[in-house]
Parts: C-alpha cells; sequence; structure tokens
C-alpha cells in the first residue's frame, strides 16, 4: 500500500494543493456572504438570494473541498510517514481549528436563515481573519518544518 501511495505522491499532494485553494477560497468567502446577507433586510428577496449563495457555497464548494483536503491530506501523511513528526502535529492541529471555524460557519449560516443576527459586520470581518492568520501559519510548518 505504501508503495502505491509513494508512486501516486506527486498526483496527492498536487490534488491537495487543488483543494484547499477551493476551500481556503470558501472560508474567505462565505463571512464576507454574511456581512451583506445581515445588512438586507429580514424576509427580502434580498435575503433570500443570500441564503441561496451561502448554501451554493457550502454544498458545492466547501463541504466537498473539506473532506478532499482531509482524505488527500492523511493519503500524504502516510505516504511520507509524517505522522511521527512534530511539524506536522501542529499542523494537524491548525487544520483541526480550520474545520472547527468551517462547520461553525456552516452554523452560522443555519442562524442567518433562520433570522438570527447575532454578530456584527465587524465582528464578522474580524473572524475573517482566521483562515489567512491559520494558513499562513501552516504553510509556514509544511515549507520550514520547524521542529
Amino acid at each position: 500500500m505504501l508503495q502505491v501511495l509513494a508512486m501516486l505522491y506527486l498526483w496527492l499532494k498536487a490534488g491537495h494543493v487543488i483543494f484547499v485553494i477551493f476551500w481556503m477560497a470558501g472560508l474567505f468567502m462565505l463571512p464576507r456572504f454574511f456581512v451583506y446577507h445581515q445588512e438586507a433586510p429580514e424576509g427580502s428577496p434580498e435575503n433570500a438570494i443570500w441564503v441561496d449563495r451561502e448554501r451554493k457555497l457550502m454544498k458545492i464548494i466547501m463541504w466537498p473541498s473539506l473532506f478532499i483536503v482531509w482524505g488527500f491530506g492523511l493519503a500524504l501523511a502516510v505516504s511520507g510517514e509524517w505522522y511521527t513528526q512534530g511539524w506536522f502535529h501542529a499542523k494537524l492541529a491548525a487544520v483541526l481549528v480550520l474545520s472547527a471555524y468551517h462547520v461553525w460557519l456552516a452554523s452560522y449560516a443555519s442562524k442567518l436563515e433562520r433570522g438570527e443576527r447575532r454578530l456584527t459586520g465587524r465582528q464578522l470581518r474580524l473572524l475573517n481573519e482566521i483562515p489567512g492568520v491559520t494558513a499562513a501559519l501552516i504553510v509556514v510548518l509544511v515549507i520550514v518544518k520547524p521542529f
């Protein structure tokens, strides 16, 4: 099995990076959608349009990308035998943070759909920094492998 993964390593890596890009795009876009959604009057046609956009972004791009990123990432970890290395544990923790953020975004989209607007636009803009900072940390861990 490891030999097969080793032969497919570059394809796994390419797939992982491609779907990380898709997933990150969604993680950046959805909170911005929330800001505009919250500015739309409740019950308005504009509000319904934002609900539809958020649902499509999650269903078509974000959820599939999340699962594919995890699949390719775990296959890479096994093929490279990285699961024993400190940098990989730190990366895994950061990916878990992003995954939890993703789930929270899905939960907040459901709340917005029900008309619950618990956060301000400013709070949503600040939360939108989470994926950028976490992605930068992950890139440093993977490229530099500091430990």
